[in-house]
């Protein structure tokens, strides 16, 4: 019995025709942009009917999301420094889309926005240009002394401060790619397994092993609910933690 290959998940497929033009490369509505739209609509509902009721004794859903709020609030502040507070909502709603789009792609036949890679460094490179850009705001040229390490002898600078650039400029790459394998990896498991345990129940040997690939495949799933909430979550304290050199220049 053949069965599907584990990468074709990730394939990208039009389910509109060309909307219109961009350099003359066509743009269409794709599983991809309708799984992006569909964590952002169910990221704002989620956040604004949780907490809509204020009510003094929370219910589940409501703890559930001032179990995120405060989890990422105090992250940023812990990270990124006491000034940080006004950058809140910016990594908050990267962490709401990021946690959004991996649980949709838990589910069958729904795309995984995160395994794209040209997605996640979007995001990646999002975070950079904000910090970039709140660094030179506010102490302005001085900020590019994060490139010149305090302490370090000046003949060493031809040296060391390519070595910075590089390591600064390289994070959006470093950022994206940790989002990518995990989750591209996770999935490819995922399918890889559950072939197997199908292929084993038409062989007959599901019998003979019982329910073992059951519990494999149970146990791998609920790991990876557990990997999406751990990266998004990942993603937001590293965002934080690069967000503290603009705000702090060390």
């Amino acid at each position: 019995m053949a069965f599907p290959s584990p990468i074709e998940q990730f394939e990208i497929h039009n389910f509109s025709p060309t909307l219109f033009s961009i350099a003359g490369h066509p743009v269409a509505l794709t599983n991809s942009a309708i799984c992006m739209m569909l964590a952002v609509i169910l990221s704002t509902a989620f956040m604004t009917l949780t907490v809509r009721t204020k009510a003094v004794v929370p219910g589940r859903w409501q703890v559930l999301a001032e179990m995120f709020f405060n989890g990422i609030r105090s992250t940023v502040s812990e990270a990124a420094g006491a000034k940080a507070g006004a950058f809140f909502p910016f990594i908050f709603t990267i962490f709401l889309f990021i946690m959004f789009c991996n649980l949709l792609g838990m589910f069958p036949h729904v795309y995984t926005v995160t395994s794209q890679l040209i997605v996640n460094f979007v995001l990646a490179l999002g975070v950079i240009v904000v910090v970039l850009t709140t660094g030179f705001i506010k102490h302005g040229p001085k900020f590019a002394k994060i490139f010149v390490p305090s302490g370090v002898p000046w003949f060493l600078l031809p040296v060391i401060v390519p070595i910075e650039m590089i390591s600064f400029f390289i994070r959006p790459c470093s950022l994206s790619l940790r989002l990518f394998a995990n989750m591209l990896a996770g999935h490819i498991l995922m399918k890889v397994f559950a072939g197997m345990s199908s292929a084993l129940a038409g062989s007959g040997w599901l019998v003979a092993v019982g329910v073992l690939p059951v519990i494999f495949n149970v146990t791998i799933v609920a790991f990876e609910f557990f990997v999406a909430l751990l990266q998004a979550y990942i993603f937001s304290i590293l965002s934080s933690v690069y967000l503290h050199d603009a705000l702090e220049m060390h």
